[in-house]
């Protein structure tokens, strides 16, 4: 804890205040909400996109992506994730949203679909908090960048207007709305969200190492351009809740109803993670990698998504803005149970003369 800086070692105040400062400011300031919103890029806030990409590109620059070969060999690790994150998360957020909200059908329908927006973003920055496979963390991220494009309307159709009718409970979305949303909408954003950073941070490692060496670099670049992330993440979590604050503040026991579900799905998507990452024996860093991106969600494709086929005002994107306010404090105390998890799990045993 001595070597950390100021900036890692009170995270989760930084965090917290950046949150408090983002809903005041989105409470007390009129008309912010609509500056913010003025420019757009892939239908996200254009000060929300430039804060995700600073997040991203530091993590995407730290890559070895000459080892990712490494971890495509890992069948395990990557039929795990698929499963995880596009069989069993949808399903749960399913399941949760009806049985929890079952009298508020706009709400149930906003949670559905953040359980089907898998994380491409945020996850990267959990993981490496959390000292987790970097390579296994950029490859799952990628993969569910695919299966985002491919499969983010079929799944929407199944859950909102095809699996509600199996099961006799009526029509999923408000209104028996479906979600309609294009494949290029969905691609756009993971094109700058994901793109963008990507190929920066594999440019910035390339040319990087071509100049100086691995050692280097490592030693030496890394350390400078990696507070960026968290710079970029306290400036991207202010953005976010100002777009939204008065809005949050002003529907308080709305909110506890929509967070009491995704508290529950948090908890059991990270817990089935670290479970079948256990089982798999993936050891501790890809089966924090598994955990985090199975538990994760791509909060600016579901708001995004939520906004533009149900309104701004309506009730599925109270629900979308809701998801980061709760993922991003819940996520970061997962940060330190499974930082906990690795010195009684992992390193004692292995210090004693155990194996992992």
């Amino acid at each position: 804890m001595q070597r950390l800086s100021t900036l890692d070692r009170f995270l989760p105040v930084w965090i917290i205040a950046a949150m408090v400062i983002g809903l005041a400011l989105g409470r007390l300031v009129p008309g912010l909400d609509d500056a913010l919103s003025a420019v757009e890029i892939g239908s996200v806030s254009l000060p929300i996109a430039v804060g995700l990409l600073v997040m991203m590109y530091p993590v995407l620059a730290k890559v070895r992506y000459d080892e990712l070969g490494h971890v495509t060999a890992d069948r395990r690790l990557l039929v795990g994730s698929i499963v995880l994150n596009w069989l069993v998360g949808p399903a749960v957020m399913f399941a949760l949203a009806w049985l929890l909200l079952p009298d508020l059908p706009a709400y149930r329908t906003g949670l559905i679909i953040v359980g089907l927006a898998r994380c491409i973003a945020m996850v990267l920055i959990w993981n490496d908090l959390a000292c987790g496979d970097r390579e296994a963390a950029a490859i799952l991220v990628a993969i569910n960048s695919v299966f985002q494009i491919v499969a983010f309307a079929f799944l929407g159709w199944f859950y909102l207007s095809v699996l509600p009718g199996w099961l006799g409970l009526g029509g999923g979305s408000a209104d028996g709305e479906s979600l309609d949303i294009s494949t290029w909408q969905i691609a756009k954003s993971v094109l700058v969200f994901l793109g963008i950073p990507l190929v920066a941070g594999f440019l910035t490692r390339t040319l990087g190492e071509r100049s100086w060496g691995r050692e280097r670099y490592e030693s030496q670049v890394l350390p400078r351009i990696g507070p960026a992330a968290l710079y970029g993440l306290l400036f991207t979590i202010v953005v976010l809740f100002a777009l939204q604050g008065d809005t949050i503040t002003s529907k308080p026991l709305d909110v506890a109803r929509i967070a009491l579900p995704l508290l529950a799905y948090f908890a059991v998507m990270f817990a089935c993670g670290f479970g079948l990452g256990r089982a798999l024996g993936l050891g501790y860093a890809r089966t924090t990698t598994l955990a985090f991106t199975a538990a994760g969600n791509n909060f600016e494709l579901a708001i995004a998504v939520a906004i533009g086929v149900f309104g701004v005002a309506s009730g599925q994107a109270l629900a979308g803005v809701v998801g980061p306010l709760i993922e991003v404090p819940v996520l970061v105390g997962l940060v330190y149970v499974s930082l906990w998890v690795k010195r009684a799990a992992y390193d004692l045993p292995r210090t004693h003369g155990g194996v992992e």
